[in-house]
């Protein structure tokens, strides 16, 4: 004879599941890759560091 089978743990998980993938394509869809990122924060700070080059004393 077979285990009987929590249908609530099967559809808790299904829904875990659903949510995890439609976050994952929201984040595809509109975030920043990691090299993306790191690219950004390079010019940020080479932008800041040649303004500061400029200032006068």
């Amino acid at each position: 004879m077979s285990q009987p089978v929590n249908l609530n743990r099967f559809r808790k998980q299904k829904a875990r599941d659903d949510k995890r993938r439609t976050g994952d394509e929201n984040a595809a869809r509109h975030g920043l890759t990691k090299a993306e990122r790191a690219l950004e924060k390079a010019r940020r700070e080479k932008a800041e560091r040649d303004l500061d080059g400029h200032h006068k004393e």
